[in-house]
Parts: C-alpha cells; structure tokens; sequence
C-alpha cells in the first residue's frame, strides 16, 4: 500500500466526470487498499478517486473509526429532509464552507468483491456520501455552498474547538 499525493483545486481532473468500474481488477483492488492508507493519513472523512488523480467511480469513506465503506460505481438512490452544516475538502485546504444536502442519503454501490450493497446515512455520512459522489461527477462542495466562510469566520470557529 502507498500513501498518494491528493490532488488540490484548480487540477483539471478534479473537475471532469470519472468512468464507471467496469471489472474489478487487482490494480482496483490496490487503488481501494491505497486510498484507504491516503484517507487514514490525511485525517478526512472521505476521499474520492479523482482526488488522487483517478477518473474512476470509487470512493472511500470513514465517519467512525474502524467503519469503512468503500463504493465503487456508487448511485444515489434516495434523499429525504435536509440540513445545512459546514464542509471542507481535502483537495480545498483551507476553505469551509455551509452547504445544503439532503439529511438522509441511501446509496448503492459494489463492494472489492463486486458484490452489490446499499448503505444509508445520516447527517455526517450522508454529507460524505453526497460529497464523495459529486467529486466522481466534477463537483465540489463550493459548488453547493450557500455560504464560504471568511478568514474571520474560520478563525472565530478555530478560536472556539
């Protein structure tokens, strides 16, 4: 496994669409296994392909420690309520934003085995899951920010962890 450089906004790749997975090889299988090592070093939630530099539908995502979900080819199938919270990336240091997403998001994905799976999330998970498939379609959560916070605003809420 190899810790892989996260690609940073203003990458062209970070804004195209990724390829659907269309047989799971061993070199898919060390892409998950190398992007779980990438996530678990950067200290996020989720990391998406495109932001190591893959235009490939998979997506790793740890809201628990010890409760990973890896997706590959992941749909979102249902939204329900709403929420509005804050939101960064690691392909956006520094910058925060409040985004509005849906607060209960069911996504159905194949797992490393190729087996199909559907996960639902709440609340955190649901903003990753809505965040890491948008990375696979181009998107990036100032895109659904309805507020970027300034300079102040960050250091006011650093001020207060």
């Amino acid at each position: 496994m190899a810790i892989m450089n996260i690609v940073k906004d203003g990458d062209e790749v970070l804004r195209k669409k990724s390829r659907p997975v269309t047989e799971i090889t061993p070199r898919i299988i060390r892409l998950l296994d190398d992007m779980i090592e990438t996530l678990h070093d950067s200290g996020g939630v989720g990391l998406a392909a495109p932001q190591v530099g893959v235009l490939r539908r998979i997506a790793v995502i740890e809201v628990e420690p010890g409760e990973l979900i890896e997706l590959i080819n992941p749909v979102i199938v249902s939204k329900k309520g709403k929420q509005e919270e804050l939101e960064g990336c690691l392909s956006v240091p520094g910058k925060w934003g409040i985004t509005k997403r849906p607060y209960q998001v069911t996504v159905k994905a194949l797992d490393r085995n190729g087996e199909e799976f559907s996960v639902t999330g709440e609340d955190l998970l649901a903003r990753a899951l809505c965040h890491e498939t948008d990375h696979l379609d181009g998107t990036l959560f100032y895109d659904n920010a309805i507020h970027m916070l300034t300079k102040e605003e960050l250091a006011e809420l650093q001020e207060e962890d």
